[in-house]
């Protein structure tokens, strides 16, 4: 029986005074390392941004807790509210992807990576159903082909996206989830510009690259 992948993704913030220990502690920690070793993961990466921790990574067959893999950053991460529980990492929901796992084999990756991404961008509150409608819509539509491994996530009204490069480009193996064929001809009639909340510091709409802390893939431990 083949093994099933996972695509997980989370995010954590810093304690203010703890930003640089708490890098510091992820960058020499070998959990991640070990597990991708072990066979329990098949990708595992880490970025950073501003007082922001965002983990992606590819569960094999069990689903792997995110201080499994960046445990040795909680001491200085902060506690969010919400739950009954304490929690220090947020499952971020993932709102789009081009493809899909459909087995071990299938995403393996079948070309060398030459680099793995994170991004960022914040849409406008009032825009975020408007944001999932469009691409849960071209996503179950399979309305056109785009970039195999990139995903992206949200938690409140923050986006954070993961990329290989270069991209993989392939139709996906698992059916679409719609019969509709509601997603706009020209894709620039959703209007994604008004979608996301122009940054401050230059007023940029969209996504902007973040420092990567680590990323490790099954295929390179061999």
């Amino acid at each position: 029986m083949s093994s099933m992948i996972k695509r997980m993704m989370y995010r954590a913030e810093l304690a203010q005074g703890q930003e640089s220990a708490g890098l510091k502690a992820l960058q020499i920690s070998e959990q991640a390392k070990k597990l991708v070793e072990q066979g329990e993961v098949m990708t595992a990466a880490a970025f950073s941004w501003r007082n922001n921790l965002f983990l992606y990574y590819e569960c094999i067959n069990r689903e792997v807790a995110p201080e499994e893999i960046a445990g040795a950053a909680l001491p200085y991460l902060k506690e969010w509210p919400g739950q009954s529980q304490p929690r220090k990492w947020i499952l971020m929901i993932d709102v789009f992807h081009f493809n899909e796992p459909a087995s071990h084999e299938h995403w393996l990756r079948k070309q060398p990576v030459e680099r793995r991404a994170g991004r960022v961008a914040f849409l406008k509150p009032e825009m975020m159903s408007s944001y999932i409608y469009y691409h849960y819509q071209l996503q179950e539509e399979r309305a056109f082909s785009g970039d195999k491994y990139e995903i992206i996530a949200m938690h409140e009204n923050l986006l954070f996206g993961y990329q290989e490069f270069p991209k993989v480009i392939e139709e996906p193996v698992v059916p679409g989830r719609l019969n509709t064929k509601g997603t706009p001809e020209n894709w620039n009639d959703s209007r994604m510009d008004l979608h996301f909340q122009p940054w401050e510091d230059d007023g940029y709409l969209y996504f902007k690259p973040i420092e990567q802390i680590f990323a490790y893939y099954i295929g390179d431990m061999t």
